[in-house]
């Protein structure tokens, strides 16, 4: 109720009588990503304080998979994903997203039910195909064609999928093959299994055939929608129900009293590219994330720039996440 709101939302929340919901997740900085100051030295106190202000509001904490993304410092995704789960015992925990080309598919599901089994069964398998060319050869790795990246990530999703529900696992197919492989212990339930991507030809397909959830990145409205309309068309293709695949969204955030100000950080971060930031002053956030619920999203994982100050999450946690909770 609106008593129960913190002081710095009842003026939002009071003047708007929703029905959107949305849930919100935090995903902190593994590494420069141009959007967070990062200082080496002071990262990992700069890490517990983030983590200690975003467990109090957001119901999850995630952890992108990058190797060399922008500057080279860098924590590697399932490293940090397992310190925080012993730090952090109530949040669900998840990676946004795991790129398919970086570790075989059956040792990614074994390392999977492990963490499920140790963390009470809190962890989400964000899982995509892969897209950053130059770590991939940095690292020595393979970069083949998106449609064999796609197809390689098919097949590690069926292998995920067998290996956590036959004992032993067994998987033929043209890229990988398992025989007789044990992943005790198997989860119980299965993590949710949320796949990453917007290709509209092939990604968006195998979203469709597999995804217990799916994920997009920052995007306008305007695409936001064709995207989903064309993973109603894979559902139909493929006889699922398209509203049995949860929506979901990674969003940078830029939010702050200032309207204008906050608007302006935006479009700034934005110029230049294809993804929009969500902007604006609390009210202007809360009716961006109404469109978006309207539209079928539920859950939008966070990114925001003051990894330091962390004035603009706790203006976030404040005011926008009890509005729309």
């Amino acid at each position: 109720t609106q008593n129960n709101c913190p002081t710095g939302a009842r003026e939002v929340v009071g003047h708007m009588a929703t029905k959107a919901r949305m849930e919100f997740g935090y995903n902190p900085p593994a590494g420069d990503r141009g959007l967070e100051v990062i200082v080496p030295r002071g990262y990992l106190g700069d890490l517990h304080r983030a983590l200690d202000v975003a467990s109090q509001g957001f119901t999850s904490l995630w952890v992108s998979d990058h190797l060399n993304y922008a500057d080279e410092w860098r924590v590697e995704c399932w490293t940090l994903l397992t310190w925080i789960a012993a730090r952090y015992p109530g949040p669900e925990l998840g990676t946004i997203v795991m790129s398919n080309s970086f570790r075989q598919p059956s040792i990614l599901a074994k390392m999977a039910a492990s963490l499920h089994e140790m963390s009470s069964g809190r962890f989400i398998l964000g899982y995509g195909a892969g897209w950053h060319e130059g770590e991939h050869k940095a690292y020595g790795l393979e970069y083949p064609s998106p449609r064999q990246r796609i197809e390689m990530f098919e097949e590690g999703v069926q292998i995920i999928k067998t290996m956590w529900t036959d004992s032993p696992a067994s998987f033929s197919g043209e890229y990988y093959t398992i025989e007789n492989a044990y992943s005790e212990p198997r989860p119980d339930p299965l993590p949710p299994l949320m796949l990453g991507g917007g290709g509209e030809k092939l990604t968006l397909g195998v979203v469709a055939r597999h995804a217990d959830w799916w994920n997009d990145v920052s995007r306008t409205v305007e695409v936001h929608q064709r995207k989903l309309d064309a993973l109603k068309g894979h559902c139909e293709a493929a006889g699922r129900d398209y509203d049995s695949i949860r929506k979901t969204l990674t969003h940078r955030i830029f939010i702050d009293r200032d309207n204008a100000k906050a608007r302006q950080r935006g479009e700034d971060w934005a110029a230049g590219g294809d993804q929009r930031a969500i902007a604006g002053d609390p009210r202007a956030v809360i009716e961006q994330f109404e469109e978006l619920a309207e539209m079928g999203f539920d859950l939008c994982i966070a990114t925001f720039p003051d990894f330091q100050s962390l004035d603009d999450m706790k203006l976030f946690m404040e005011t926008v996440v009890p509005a729309l909770a």
